[in-house]
């Protein structure tokens, strides 16, 4: 199970790198300009119809001007998700997230999951050891009593057996 959830969040991060990849306008296609948050079908159609028709964009100036809905606010919030013109980012936009921020995130959720993992395996085992613990009483209690009725048993037949020895007394003396 342990391997199981280690693969999971592996995989999880493998293709979380493949999100954070910058995709250049000039270059990209509409599956690489789509997966550039902020862009959707319709706007990736517009970039590449634009480029097709005009020629590679030469700036983020450029770029803003010759697509329609794309201002600076826009080109900022692009540039930040990844997408660049010739391989650069927007000047003054801010940074892409940083990969430092994304692996502290995803430690502290590595962390968490563990220490969940760890909680929900102590409770599993501890219900077993309850149950180990009633079992070991249980056949105690048994033991005793088969013990008990073993004592009472030995004793009603030595009690028989000294009755019947006293009957054959009297019979004898009779």
């Amino acid at each position: 199970m342990l391997k199981k959830l280690f693969f999971a969040v592996a995989a999880l991060m493998f293709s979380m790198g493949f999100a954070f990849a910058d995709v250049d306008v000039n270059k990209g296609d509409q599956a690489a300009l789509d997966g550039i948050k902020g862009l959707g079908p319709a706007k990736s159609k517009a970039i590449i119809d634009e480029r097709t028709k005009n020629g590679s964009f030469k700036d983020w100036a450029d770029f803003e001007s010759r697509v329609k809905g794309i201002g600076d606010k826009t080109g900022s919030k692009l540039s930040e998700a990844g997408l660049t013109v010739n391989g650069q980012a927007k000047s003054g936009a801010p940074a892409k997230a940083a990969p430092a921020k994304a692996d502290k995130a995803a430690k502290a959720e590595k962390a968490d999951k563990a220490e969940k993992t760890e909680k929900v395996e102590k409770a599993a085992k501890a219900p077993k050891a309850e149950k180990a613990e009633k079992a070991e009483k249980m056949a105690d209690k048994v033991k005793a009593d088969t013990a008990d009725k073993s004592d009472k048993s030995a004793k009603a037949a030595k009690a028989e057996k000294n009755e019947a020895s006293a009957s054959a007394k009297e019979g004898k003396t009779k």
